[in-house]
């Protein structure tokens, strides 16, 4: 397991914070015979993830858990040759398909947070080798307002030979909130997670565009 080490600390006055971006869901470009497969081939995935993933502990609680997000302008990642928008130019892209959460905490005690997320990840015609490490972050944050810790994480992968996307599951653990009294209860924090993308890919997301992996793979052979 993959084990965070910040502390989001309850009130910290001298502590940076970061605006944080809604974390709504919004309608995706395209439509049609290819919106209705990829939505068949999403469920397929999310229910042989399901069925695969360990169960993660479910114990009574002092109160309700945080609430573990993946932001939205930053769960895709899409490199494109050039910026570039068309399939001819994709290079390596990303996706978190997937996401689970539990936490324990009881009194004043800390509340601690385990999440298992679902990475799928695949290289398009301008990928240039059949390694990539991949980089995305997981930050607490006080409900709606400012980021109390945030931290980056490398997830390094190999592409077998012949394939172009893999999944994988990562395992995190360590996300301690500390409680500056009994009172304070989980529903007063976000855990958010997504890549590190530029701008350019960030907007691309909020846009609702998006390829496929392997799209464009035929017209560059």
């Amino acid at each position: 397991m993959r084990r965070l080490t910040f502390l989001a600390l309850v009130a910290l006055s001298g502590l940076m914070a970061w605006p944080v971006a809604q974390t709504h869901a919004q309608g995706r470009g395209g439509g049609g015979q290819e919106q209705e497969d990829d939505d068949a081939k999403k469920r397929k995935r999310d229910s042989e993830w399901g069925a695969s993933a360990p169960a993660l502990p479910q114990l009574r609680n002092a109160g309700p858990c945080p609430y573990v997000k993946v932001l939205y302008d930053a769960a895709r990642y899409v490199e494109l040759k050039d910026n570039k928008e068309a399939s001819a130019a994709v290079g390596y892209t990303g996706e978190i398909q997937g996401l689970s959460a539990a936490c324990t905490y009881k009194a004043d005690q800390p509340i601690n947070v385990q999440m298992q997320v679902l990475f799928s990840l695949g290289k398009g015609p301008e990928a240039t080798s059949q390694h990539k490490t991949y980089r995305y972050w997981v930050a607490v944050t006080h409900r709606n307002q400012s980021v109390l810790a945030k931290e980056y994480f490398d997830l390094p992968v190999t592409f077998p030979a012949g394939q172009d996307r893999v999944n994988v599951t990562e395992n995190l653990g360590g996300i301690t909130i500390p409680r500056s009294d009994a009172k304070v209860s989980g529903a007063n924090f976000e855990v958010l997670i997504g890549f590190d993308v530029t701008p350019e890919m960030a907007a691309f997301n909020r846009d609702g565009k998006r390829f496929r992996p392997n799209t464009g793979v035929a017209a560059a052979q």
